[in-house]
């Protein structure tokens, strides 16, 4: 008598309660997926924070004016090299 209500009492604990062993899986898994994304984004930040630090010198923001933008000085000429396999040709915008 006391092993059936032994069993039904861990049935009862791990699949129907509210703090079910399902239950807490699935939060596991939803905590590890926040953690990664978590990471994601601080790996980001970081990038972002080296993009803001180069880009507060004067030649850094130059660079990226040029390679960008395609700006240039007075009395410069730039010469855009593209290669073959960098132009779209016409069935890419089809």
């Amino acid at each position: 008598m006391y092993v059936l209500i032994f069993i039904v009492f861990g049935v009862w604990m791990l699949f129907f309660d509210a703090n079910s062993y399902l239950i807490h899986h699935e939060l596991n898994s939803e905590m590890n997926d926040l953690e990664d994304e978590r990471d994601y984004y601080k790996k980001e930040i970081l990038k972002d924070k080296k993009a803001i630090k180069a880009l507060s010198t004067e030649e850094g923001l130059e660079r990226l004016a040029r390679e960008k933008y395609y700006m240039k000085r007075e009395n410069e000429e730039i010469y855009i090299i593209e290669y073959e396999d960098s132009i779209k040709s016409q069935e890419d915008y089809e």
